[in-house]
């Protein structure tokens, strides 16, 4: 028998101003759903969330919940209004004796319960906010960019409370490997329609680009008809102009029914240009140690990074990163040590806090206004990589429309944010980009645009991001900041890096002595059968890592198919040389991992 579904939006229409966001929106959730939300910023994601949750009234339509469902929605600016410390906000409305659970969450997502909400940062608001969602468990959770301001442990930690969780929920975020290893169905907003498709994220590229190619072909078709039909029309209408008054008006139609097709929204046109060419080593680290107080960020640490690497660093929350990443650029002094900045450096930096963005301030007036932007003479010019272009004309490269030009900054979303802050690091001409932190709020378009462009930006790149996925596509070599002071070079991405800390660690466990372990141990150890839950989620989790290295391998065997490549750019041969060695080794590991897996779970 066929359970009732969870929740149920029929013909929902709502309109904030303009354009409708929605108009006849019809969607379903069902019991055990595990759903990925998407679609470009602004196309209206965190709106429809919002009215699943019942916060936002349509203007028509119908919201129906199955009785019993319990909804929670984690929002992405939590009001923590009337209450004194983040714990008193999580545990609200929890059943009296329960309130451990807010502790078990705050340990996962790493926040102190006992801190002030007046002292709390907007991150630890967002981790109070979904420690209180995961506390209470509801019936269908919202969850609007959970891993937003987590670091790699604490969305490894949220991934598996999702994937143990009874509850339904719908998901947010611009995180393409925590949504990949999660969801079983996909809702795609687009151009103010949504669609569904019962697969996880991991299909959801595959099945976007066939939708748009259906539509090109279908527009295609139509545009040919019109055509034909209005060459007859003008060739032939006058001698036979009252039997076909039908056919007349039917090309009418035709013409209504082409200027209906709502045009979907393009990629935005972001380029970098490297300036005049660095010197080969770029940055050089001589045992550089920092500390704050009694506190170790980084002790004796040393780094050579040379012209064309993609640099990443990772690690949890306040292990140093950023502190790492200002010394590595010239903007802190090491305590001890040395950092030697190499010759013709030109520097564009993106900062996790937006810092250089005034919310006060027009979107117009943040281009015009930047000295390194600023036409002479002209205020409504600005200075794009060495030619004047039209401010409205630029931001409209960037996905903002002419309205928004003199609309204030703080009046756009995270997504903008981030489009704007690039689109003015990448008017400047540069040979070593600073990124922290630049993945956070960007669509999957985006973001797939941005790897690519540093994939072919012929300057340096430093990195800082939690983004598994993005790290993997673009970075060449990862430090890893391990805690007590200790940062390590790796090799290679995020698996990379993970692959090579196993067998680091293993090693290391090898040259521990060896103890006998008592009989009844041996005996208990040898009764247990099956996967442990870790061993179940990685085995889950492997068919899409080994898929996605066969895609990059794919794609790096395409690119050094080409005769000329090495010869015409020998640096980005041996770049792709190496990373295609990287490749087929993760997933020689990848394959040999599973194999193992998939035996021992059918013992």
């Amino acid at each position: 028998m066929a359970r009732a579904p969870l929740l149920q939006l029929s013909d929902i229409s709502l309109t904030f101003g303009g354009d409708p966001v929605f108009a006849g929106l019809d969607l379903v959730i069902q019991p055990g759903d595990r759903v990925a939300l998407v679609g470009r910023n602004g196309s209206g994601k965190s709106t429809l969330m919002k009215v699943m949750a019942g916060l936002v009234e349509p203007d028509a339509g119908a919201r129906v919940l199955s009785p019993g469902t319990d909804v929670g929605y984690m929002e992405q600016d939590p009001d923590l209004s009337g209450f004194a410390t983040l714990g008193d906000f999580a545990a609200s409305g929890l059943p009296p004796g329960e309130e451990y659970r807010v502790a078990m969450a705050a340990e996962g997502l790493k926040f102190d319960p006992a801190a002030t909400v007046a002292a709390a940062s907007g991150g630890e608001r967002r981790r109070a906010a979904l420690a209180r969602l995961l506390a209470h468990a509801p019936t269908l959770m919202l969850l609007d960019e959970p891993t937003n301001h987590l670091d790699i442990e604490a969305i490894g930690w949220l991934e598996a409370q999702l994937a143990e969780t009874r509850s339904a929920f719908v998901l947010i975020s611009h995180d393409r490997a925590f949504l990949r290893a999660l969801t079983r169905a996909t809702l795609w907003i687009d151009r103010g329609a949504v669609r569904r498709q019962d697969r996880g994220f991991a299909g959801f590229e595959e099945w976007r680009d066939k939708t748009w190619a259906d539509e090109d072909t279908a527009r295609h078709k139509l545009d040919r008809k019109i055509k034909a039909e209005a060459r007859w029309a003008v060739e032939g209408i006058s001698a036979r102009r009252k039997r076909n008054q039908g056919r007349v008006r039917a090309l009418h139609g035709l013409r209504e029914e082409r200027a209906g097709l709502i045009r979907r929204q393009g990629a935005a046109a972001m380029a970098l240009e490297a300036g005049a060419q660095s010197g080969k080593r770029v940055i050089e680290a001589l045992g550089i140690s920092k500390s704050f107080g009694d506190r170790v960020i980084l002790r004796d640490f040393t780094l050579r990074i040379h012209r064309g690497e993609r640099v990443a660093l990772v690690g949890p929350n306040g292990a140093g990163k950023t502190t790492l990443l200002k010394m590595l650029i010239g903007q802190m002094d090491p305590d001890s040590g040395e950092v030697r900045l190499g010759a013709n450096l030109q520097m564009a930096v993106f900062d996790q806090n937006r810092s250089a963005l005034d919310p006060e301030m027009t979107l117009w007036d943040s281009l015009t206004g930047d000295p390194d932007m600023r036409v002479s003479g002209k205020a409504d010019q600005v200075l794009v990589r060495g030619q004047p272009r039209h401010v409205v004309g630029y931001l409209k490269d960037f996905l903002f429309d002419e309205a928004q030009a003199r609309a204030p900054v703080r009046s756009l979303s995270g997504g903008e944010r981030a489009r704007l802050l690039l689109a003015r690091i990448m008017a400047r001409e540069s040979n070593l980009l600073v990124l922290d932190e630049p993945t956070n709020d960007l669509d999957v378009e985006t973001l797939d645009l941005l790897q690519e462009l540093l994939s072919d930006y012929a300057g340096t790149v430093l990195l800082v991001s939690h983004d598994r996925d993005f790290l993997d596509r673009v970075a060449s070599t990862t430090i890893a900041m391990e805690g007590d002071g200790r940062a390590t070079v790796y090799a290679g991405g995020w698996s990379d890096y993970q692959a090579q800390r196993g067998v680091v660690e293993a090693a290391e466990k090898d040259d521990k002595p060896k103890t006998t372990p008592p009989k009844e141990k041996q005996q208990a150890k040898s009764d247990r059968q099956g996967l442990s839950f870790t061993e179940k989620h990685r085995l889950e989790a492997l068919p899409s890592e080994i898929a996605r290295l066969e895609a990059e391998i794919a794609k790096l065997e395409g690119l050094m198919s080409d005769p000329e490549l090495f010869t015409r750019e020998p640096v980005k041969f041996a770049k792709a040389s190496e990373a295609l060695i990287t490749r087929q080794s993760a997933l020689a590991k990848a394959e040999e991992e599973w194999l193992t897996l998939a035996e021992k779970a059918e013992d």
